[in-house]
């Protein structure tokens, strides 16, 4: 049996925790982890060439706003990751008192059916708004793949807290590639708009196959952290709110962009999406499939986050740099070419966009900074602030393209700015 999987044996068991440097962030952890990140990216890029090809633009915007909706839910889900990376990996730095017990798995059931049928029931409100074509459809894909994603994210954080970076990386690349396998289908068969739908959230159910064929998956899944539901729930509570409004900027701001529009997007809506969209998966898709990586790394480095942060801030800063000018550069001929000549954005925007997403990845840095250090409330007060203001400036009377490199640029900085104060207050 690995470390890792002793370490689950034991904490399942007994109720104990694993030692200190259990499942230490390596570069060979990063790179299982790494590899899974390409693949889940490449099967995105893929799903998004597929519905560019099949549709049209109109079309696509309104397949580019159920992706970004489930986006939007799916992030908030990874509160789950978040809380419970944090609670399992924490508690090998400390000596675990007899007591209550808390175990995630039966959690995030209770959470995620719940979301389900608040999320169904309250539909007549908020669905008019979001979808306008095939509501009933999308309304339940999304309440049936929310539910399945608390899941999906709860188990992610049991093996990140754990150090099983190998089967994190599989149930990240079982989810992609069941996408794909959908949406080629949708593509071959001439599904349309509904087969992209349900193509996109296929992989909602993707942690019971690594359940069936993984021991080690299976006994990830029974472990139990320390305190009661009550207070697991309290700090989860706070990731999901700091992650709902992180997952709209992050992948729901199709969505974002839709309600603060008024109107139907349009042709031009949908080569925004798509250019926001292509823009940001470069930085945010990995960042977003490491935050078990970075939330484990500044655990361990929990007496000097704030100079932990400067090793994955400068990556984030110089990977930044090259994309801003390539996608300047670069840019529109790759998307024209791609995508076809109906999509055709300017390399100013895109390198603008390009510009904003560094600013998001900056704050998803911080923002694992911020979690793993236990400051919940700053850490969920920086990212609602920073979607607060964002979506302040989507309502500025200019064009959309100008508004939306706005909001993408300025309200990442008010969340940098809260979670780095926090920080450093907790330092002194």
């Amino acid at each position: 049996m690995t470390d890792a999987g002793a370490s689950f044996e034991a904490l399942s068991a007994t109720g104990a925790h694993p030692a200190a440097g259990s499942g230490a962030i390596t570069r060979g952890s990063v790179a299982r982890v790494g590899v899974a990140t390409a693949i889940s990216a490449l099967c995105g890029y893929a799903v998004l060439y597929l519905a560019a090809r099949a549709l049209n633009p109109a079309g696509f915007s309104v397949f580019g706003v159920f992706w970004g909706a489930f986006g939007l839910v799916n992030g908030a889900a990874y509160g789950l990751l978040q809380e419970a990376t944090r609670e399992v990996r924490a508690a090998g730095y400390v000596e675990i008192a007899d007591g209550p017990r808390t175990h995630p798995m039966r959690v995030a059931t209770g959470v995620g059916l719940l979301a389900a049928v608040a999320m169904a029931g309250a539909a007549p409100l908020w669905a008019p708004h979001v979808f306008s074509q095939s509501r009933p459809l999308s309304v339940g894909l999304l309440s049936v793949g929310l539910a399945g994603f608390c899941l999906h994210a709860t188990l992610l954080g049991l093996l990140a807290g754990t150090g099983g970076w190998g089967g994190y990386g599989v149930l990240m690349v079982i989810d992609a590639v069941m996408r794909v396998m959908v949406a080629v289908a949708a593509f071959a068969a001439g599904w349309g708009l509904d087969g992209f739908l349900w193509a996109t959230v296929a992989g909602a159910v993707g942690w019971l196959v690594l359940l069936a064929v993984s021991p080690s998956a299976r006994t990830a899944a029974r472990v139990r952290t320390p305190g009661g539901t009550a207070t697991f729930l309290r700090g989860a509570g706070h990731s999901i709110a700091a992650a709902g409004a992180s997952a709209v900027l992050v992948m729901g701001f199709p969505v974002l962009l839709k309600a603060t529009s008024g109107s139907d997007l349009g042709a031009a809506g949908g080569v925004v999406i798509l250019a926001v969209t292509l823009t940001r998966a470069p930085l945010l898709v990995p960042l977003t499939a490491m935050q078990g990586n970075l939330i484990a790394h500044f655990v361990d480095h929990r007496g000097h986050r704030l100079k932990a942060l400067l090793a994955p801030a400068a990556v984030v800063v110089a990977l930044g740099a090259v994309g801003v000018l390539a996608a300047g550069l670069l840019g529109p001929w790759l998307i024209r070419e791609a995508f076809g000549d109906e999509y055709g954005p300017g390399g100013a925007l895109l390198a603008w966009l390009t510009a904003g997403a560094v600013a998001i990845a900056l704050l998803t840095v911080t923002g694992a900074a911020t979690v793993a250090a236990a400051l919940h409330r700053a850490y969920s007060i920086g990212w609602v602030g920073a979607t607060v203001v964002s979506t302040a400036l989507l309502t500025l009377p200019i064009p959309l393209t100008d508004r939306t490199v706005v909001a993408l640029l300025c309200g990442p900085l008010v969340g940098i700015v809260v979670h780095l104060a926090a920080l450093a207050r907790a330092a002194r």
